[in-house]
């Protein structure tokens, strides 16, 4: 049984209705569906979605994702401008582009990226981007080309301690995650720095705090924490539901340690809120520097 701080009720609004209408229209994926997040129809009800390119197959099999795994398509060449597309419809003033996993690719899909921020940027209006990528394998020189963009926050996720990860996510390398986010953080410090981590699937709070301590070190200015949620019966068990007050005190730790916006709550995902906590994570830049 999930604790009462877990549950929620489904609400339909038009608003969520011309969302899903508008993701139909352009055959556009969202994370927020293919990945079943908890939060999708308080999102889409305020107009908001992010967006997932590549496709809905990932090649990856982390086990505690929902998303489909196998042989993918090649990227859909409209793609990025149906998405620019989409923003320019729903008002969009943050846009959020993630992916599947593209390890059948040259580049990783890094292209892809890159042409969905070169669309959005065509657009009339003004839209902040965050980018929340693989890892592309740790290769410097696509990174290089993707930061050569016009976006403002990168965000690539470690999703949990390094001990569960041949358990999580055997395809993936902890080591490596945060070399890219140092990577990042080091030469592009204009871009704001994000990672995210899921809890509730068997680490400790020694390893979850440590865990913070190197991404603070890594240079992260964001972190997302979340209770991990099963999507089915085939994923991995949620091995304890955290409590609120455990978030709190892994919030303040995070801040201590100099990470400055640290969102943790139960319901809080890498995306959710993430306008709100890319302007509060702006202010806070700009009360330090005056």
């Amino acid at each position: 049984m999930k604790p009462d701080w877990l549950k929620q009720k489904f609400v339909s609004t038009e608003e969520s209705k011309r969302v899903r209408k508008l993701l139909r229209k352009f055959q556009l994926h969202t994370v927020c569906e293919e990945a079943a997040c908890p939060n999708r129809n308080h999102c889409y009800s305020l107009g908001r979605a992010t967006f997932l390119i590549l496709g809905d197959v990932c090649t990856r099999n982390c086990r505690f994702c929902a998303i489909k795994k196998g042989n993918p398509l090649p990227p859909d060449p409209d793609e990025p401008a149906n998405i620019a597309r989409a923003v320019e419809l729903l008002g969009t003033r943050y846009a959020v582009i993630t992916s599947v996993t593209r390890d059948d690719l040259p580049d990783y899909g890094a292209e892809q990226f890159i042409e969905t921020v070169q669309e959005i940027r065509k657009l009339p209006q003004a839209v902040s981007i965050e980018l929340l990528t693989p890892d592309f394998m740790g290769n410097k020189d696509i990174l290089k080309s993707l930061f050569a963009e016009d976006f403002n926050v990168f965000n690539h996720n470690v999703e949990t301690v390094p001990r569960l990860y041949k358990t999580v996510r055997p395809q993936a390398d902890y080591r490596r995650s945060l070399d890219v986010l140092s990577f990042a953080a080091k030469n592009f410090p204009d871009i704001i720095t994000k990672s995210g981590i899921m809890v509730g699937l068997g680490e400790t709070k020694k390893e979850v705090k440590k865990t913070i301590l190197d991404l603070a070190t890594s240079g992260v200015k964001i972190l997302t924490i979340g209770q991990y949620l099963r999507p089915s019966e085939r994923h991995l068990p949620v091995a304890e539901y955290i409590h609120p007050e455990l978030f709190e005190e892994y919030r303040e730790f995070g801040e201590s340690a100099g990470i400055t916006y640290v969102y943790s709550a139960p319901l809080v995902r890498s995306s959710f809120s993430a306008e709100e906590v890319f302007l509060e994570t702006k202010q806070t830049y700009s009360r330090k520097e005056h």
